[in-house]
């Protein structure tokens, strides 16, 4: 399992994971597709914007592997802003390759790509 260096673990002053220290002995938890309604709350808004911010500035354009990002994570991102990269997708693969969807992205999350975020 490749560690994204430089990637932030949690969301700054929060309990909110971004990373995980280690592959899990048990098996890898896949990845799914997890709908975001309208009346999430507002720290779990703020978490996915700050994960798509750190995955836009860690990886761009470029596709990645998942290695240590936390699956709950991107599974709120998946199918939508995050999409597979290998055909065939396996969700159970810490090797398995991932791209972000630029406009979808842009779309949901304007205030990822603001360079100010981490200020």
């Amino acid at each position: 399992m490749i560690k994204h260096r430089g990637f932030p673990g949690r969301l700054p002053g929060s309990d909110f994971q971004f990373t995980i220290r280690r592959a899990n002995p048990k098996g890898v938890t896949p990845i799914i597709r997890r709908e975001r309604y309208a009346d999430r709350r507002a720290p779990d808004r703020r978490a996915d914007t700050y994960f798509m911010a750190a995955l836009w500035e860690h990886f761009g354009d470029e596709p990645f592997e998942r290695g240590n990002l936390d699956a709950g994570r991107l599974s709120w991102l998946f199918g939508r802003e995050v999409l597979p990269y290998d055909d065939p997708f396996d969700p159970t693969d810490y090797e398995a390759r991932l791209i972000i969807d630029e406009r979808a992205a842009r779309a949901s999350f304007p205030d990822a790509f603001d360079p100010e975020i981490w200020a």
